[in-house]
């Protein structure tokens, strides 16, 4: 009876495990079907339309657009890089391309300098910004666009480009002869000693080498009396992920998980670990974020954080935690595809946004923070997953008064400083210089005709708009008139009361004329709420400590986990 059950079970069992595989093989196979089904269903469909559409179609662009499609309904960082963009995607990779050394701009159909690099090509040739480009090798301007006019500005090293601009008080267009060079960004915008011996380190994105940039960086303020650093990872993008670890490694002790990666191809996962001994395992560190910290940026503060070896502080990240890798595709294409997600040594994911999941209508939304999860620091602190990075310390973003949005955007500050520049050759250092002729600027902008509209004039109107249709608006006229008055605004009046955050906004876009990327990071700086935050935690070294000390029912919780 024993031997009887026991080949009835083994036979379920196997046929289980045929039934099993079975159906695995008929899914794989059905999938393989559907898949070839649906490429000739494409390839026969345009087929058709280039015998008989009754226009001629062209086609790189109209399957351009069908690529397009299929991947906008994946994430947004796999992307099909065509050959003719593969310059940008070295960029990218390297922060290095074959060129002039500016950022240019578009406005009223012409393309205009915005800025320019120091020591680079177009600094060399006296270029400015705010020059107009009237001709690029004797093509003329007008009209194109800034992708057109890159495309004539970049080319290989040491061939010259001749252009013809117009500058603002200048009769003559002047002509410049320009040498190409390789252009490479360093990922160290700005990076100086201040006071009560704090290090500052402006790091801007993750390129090819910038670790040992910034380790550069780092030793030399080192050599300055540095006893306190700050990392400022605002607004960087990320980039590189070997590089992010990297700098983790320069902090961390040797053999620490500081990410590791899990996707669908399992030979594709990795963990990284600090491989060396670190430079500086003490060091105070504070890690500036904020909304558009992204990526490896994420990577480096969130492993410091993990590994309770830095104080972050500002706002949310981003909340990019998607590894891309390219793809070689024919004809000199490239694929660019997200193939696993970043896990930081907590074992969280930084991912913010679900992408798989979508709404009925196609958008996606971010990982609501009750379906997030906690995860414990090496000390014990709780960290939360699926949201980016929550800084220790949060600091309230400061936000722009409507006219400064408006001064800026409609590019009055911006023409206002080339008129500056042309009356003052130089101006004092960073330190010493002082915008005082904030009544020039007034009248600069009177001169202009600015006018702008408040948000809440827009709504009003708006809703104006809808209580008409819906016959509401002679029996509310009085009160709607009543709020119209209280609401309108006088240009003058807002120029004085926002006269702080102007002159600000102002001074960095003068400083950044004479002392360029450098400059304009230090001028910022001068009135950085979150940087001096940063440094009230360095001056008291009991709130830094307590920071990354968990809290006891924190410890409780670590104790009964293990």
């Amino acid at each position: 009876m024993m031997k009887r059950a026991i080949l009835l079970v083994a036979l379920l069992t196997s046929s289980l495990f045929c039934s099993a595989a079975e159906n695995k093989s008929k899914e794989k196979n059905s999938k393989e079907f559907e898949t070839s089904k649906n490429l000739d269903i494409f390839n026969s469909l345009y087929k058709e339309l280039d015998m008989f559409y009754v226009d001629s179609i062209r086609p790189e662009k109209t399957i351009e657009a069908g690529i397009d499609a299929m991947l906008n309904g994946l994430d947004p960082y796999t992307t099909y890089i065509p050959e003719s963009e593969m310059d940008n995607l070295k960029f990218m990779t390297t922060g290095e391309y074959a060129g002039v050394g500016a950022v240019i701009s578009e406005r009223d159909g012409k393309v205009f300098i915005t800025e320019i690099y120091e020591g680079m090509p177009a600094y060399k040739s006296g270029l400015k910004a705010g020059d107009v480009f009237l001709e690029i090798d004797g093509n003329t301007m007008e009209g194109k666009t800034t992708s057109q006019t890159s495309e004539l500005l970049r080319g290989e090293a040491k061939t010259s480009v001749a252009v013809l601009v117009s500058r603002p008080g200048v009769e003559k267009p002047i002509k410049k002869e320009i040498i190409r060079d390789k252009i490479s960004i360093s990922p160290v915008s700005y990076s100086a000693m201040m006071e009560n011996k704090v290090g500052y380190i402006n790091f801007t994105g993750f390129t090819d080498k910038s670790a040992d940039i910034f380790k550069e960086k780092f030793l030399d303020l080192k050599k300055q009396g540095m006893e306190s650093l700050v990392i400022d990872l605002r607004s960087n993008p990320g980039g590189i992920l070997s590089e992010a670890v990297k700098i983790i490694n320069l902090f961390v002790e040797k053999k620490s998980t500081i990410v590791y990666t899990k996707g669908k191809v399992k030979q594709w996962d990795e963990t990284y670990k600090a491989t060396r001994d670190p430079i500086d395992r003490n060091i105070p560190i504070v890690v500036l974020v904020n909304r558009n910290s992204a990526s490896a940026a994420e990577i480096l503060a969130g492993a410091l954080q993990d590994l309770d070896r830095a104080v972050i502080v500002g706002e949310r990240t981003y909340g990019k935690g998607l590894v891309q890798t390219t793809r070689d595709l024919p004809y000199g294409g490239n694929l660019k595809v997200t193939i696993s997600k970043y896990y930081i040594p907590s074992g969280r994911c930084i991912q913010a946004i679900d992408y798989a999941r979508r709404r009925e209508d196609g958008s996606v939304q971010r990982i609501p923070d009750s379906l997030t999860h906690e995860f414990k620091t090496a000390k014990g602190r709780i960290v939360r997953d699926g949201g980016g990075i929550n800084p220790d310390v949060y600091v309230e973003p400061e936000k722009n008064a409507t006219v400064s949005y408006y001064l800026f955007t409609e590019n009055l500050i911006f023409d206002y400083a080339t008129e500056y520049q042309k009356s003052h050759p130089t101006i004092p250092s960073v330190n010493n210089f002082q915008f005082n002729d904030y009544e020039g600027f007034k009248k600069f902008v009177k001169d202009k005709n600015f006018t702008y509209k408040l948000k809440t004039e827009e709504l009003l109107n708006s809703l104006k708009e809808i209580a008409k249709d819906e016959g509401y608006l002679d029996i509310s006229k009085d009160e709607f008139d009543a709020l119209e008055k209280k609401l309108s605004h006088n240009i003058d009046k807002d120029l004085d009361l926002f006269k702080d955050e102007i002159s600000e906004l102002i001074s960095i876009e003068i400083v950044k004329r004479y002392y360029y990327q450098k400059g304009e990071v230090a001028e910022m700086l001068k009135k950085d709420l979150t940087l001096k935050r940063a440094k009230e935690i360095f001056n008291d070294k009991k709130e830094y400590n307590a920071i990354l000390t968990p809290k006891k029912e924190e410890v409780k919780s670590l104790a009964e986990t293990k």
